[in-house]
């Protein structure tokens, strides 16, 4: 897709807006280029402008553990019909059915990020710790506890209701037997944007749903993406994925005394690659440095 073409209604252009996009789509892809990966996409919607920049953004990648924002999102959709409450209690268990053929199949502790939730094994633990625990440390098994529990059809109908595009979930987490036949959970950066900017905007269910969603995702741990450049200052509500042949990070950024924009930088490797996080951390920079340098509200129109 081409660069945006920004647009403006009310007044005209003022002469570095166009040079400033030109500049960040050159960055962007001087930065593909140089990076060593074999894909980069980056998606932009800015609240306070109405920019909107896209970088093979319709692309489709490996989802990794970017998927759990639309299994977050399935969760809240449960809690808004009166199905779950935040506080209502899981039984921890460590085992789940394949997506293929139903076969059993375990959550390895030591391909976990998180083994806090393996320590509660035959414990329970609240439907909003599972949350915490499947953003903010992106821990598998409190992911495929949830999955299971409102069920795959219905977090995919969830996407589908509220009009997301661009995200498939398929299966669990370290479902090997569907890995194996190619079924894998996939994302494209627009797709992330759109579901983002959807809690951001606290019109995903209510706005105390969509707030409460977005606490979630302010409690990220791994910070070498998306905020790894940013100032202090920026808070980051976010996702992260990453796994052999996949870096992900996707969030909405919060500048001081700004309106927040929503960002999705979305990159695949070869497996023996190296500066994932920084090619990440250099994309969202240049994004922040584009949008918090423009001044009036341009629309912008992709050209």
């Amino acid at each position: 897709m081409s660069a945006p073409v920004l647009r403006r209604h009310s007044a005209p252009r003022p002469p570095s807006e166009p040079a400033a996009l030109e500049v960040l789509r050159l960055r962007i892809e001087t930065l593909e280029r140089d990076s060593g990966a074999r894909a980069i996409a980056v998606a932009v919607y800015d609240t306070k402008t109405h920019l909107t920049f896209w970088h093979h953004a319709e692309r489709w990648f490996h989802a990794a553990s970017t998927i759990k924002v639309a299994i977050l999102l399935g969760v809240y959709d449960a809690i808004h019909r009166g199905l779950l409450l935040p506080h209502s209690r899981l039984h921890v268990r460590n085992r789940f059915r394949s997506a293929v053929d139903a076969f059993p199949f375990r959550v390895l502790a030591d391909r976990d990020s998180n083994s806090e939730v393996h320590a509660a094994i035959g414990k329970m633990l609240r439907i909003d710790q599972l949350a915490h625990h499947m953003i903010a440390t992106s821990s598998n098994l409190a992911t495929n506890l949830l999955l299971d529990l409102v069920g795959l059809d219905a977090v995919q109908r969830t996407l589908d209701e509220l009009g997301l595009s661009g995200i498939d979930v398929r299966r669990g987490v370290e479902d090997e037997r569907a890995f194996d036949q190619g079924i894998n959970n996939r994302v494209t950066a627009g797709g992330l944007v759109g579901l983002l900017h959807l809690i951001a905007d606290e019109r995903a269910f209510t706005p105390e749903l969509s707030r409460q969603m977005l606490d979630v995702l302010h409690a990220q741990e791994f910070k070498n993406g998306i905020p790894a450049r940013l100032p202090p200052a920026v808070r980051v509500a976010h996702k992260t994925g990453d796994i052999s042949t996949v870096a992900h990070d996707a969030g909405v950024v919060y500048p001081p005394g700004r309106a927040p924009y929503v960002i999705a930088v979305l990159t695949e490797w070869s497996p023996d690659s190296s500066g994932r996080s920084a090619t990440i951390a250099e994309a969202s920079h240049a994004v922040f440095e584009l949008l918090t340098s423009l001044d009036g509200e341009p629309e912008a129109l992709d050209g």
